[in-house]
């Protein structure tokens, strides 16, 4: 599923046009990554968490040369999903 056709279910569920229903979709993703940004976790009741971690700066290695090289320190996102969404993907 793209985003467009999120577009295209949230206007046909809720009877708004695509326009409305792109705009609270692009606000709902907006959100999640603003909180994101800051470091927020966003629970989703049913649905599931994201939330960020760090990752300490490791060595690694350029798989074509071979020369040592450090990675640097980053910050990922993770989604861990709720129990209710486990089961509906598992039946």
């Amino acid at each position: 599923m793209t985003g467009n056709d999120l577009v295209d279910a949230l206007a046909a569920a809720q009877g708004l046009t695509k326009a409305d229903a792109k705009k609270a979709v692009d606000f709902l993703f907006g959100a999640i990554g603003d909180a994101a940004a800051r470091g927020d976790e966003v629970a989703i009741a049913g649905f599931g968490k994201f939330a960020t971690k760090k990752s300490p700066a490791r060595d690694g290695r350029n798989p074509s040369t071979g020369e040592s090289m450090t990675i640097k320190a980053s910050t990922k996102i993770a989604f861990k999903p709720a129990k209710a969404l486990k089961d509906k993907v598992n039946g």
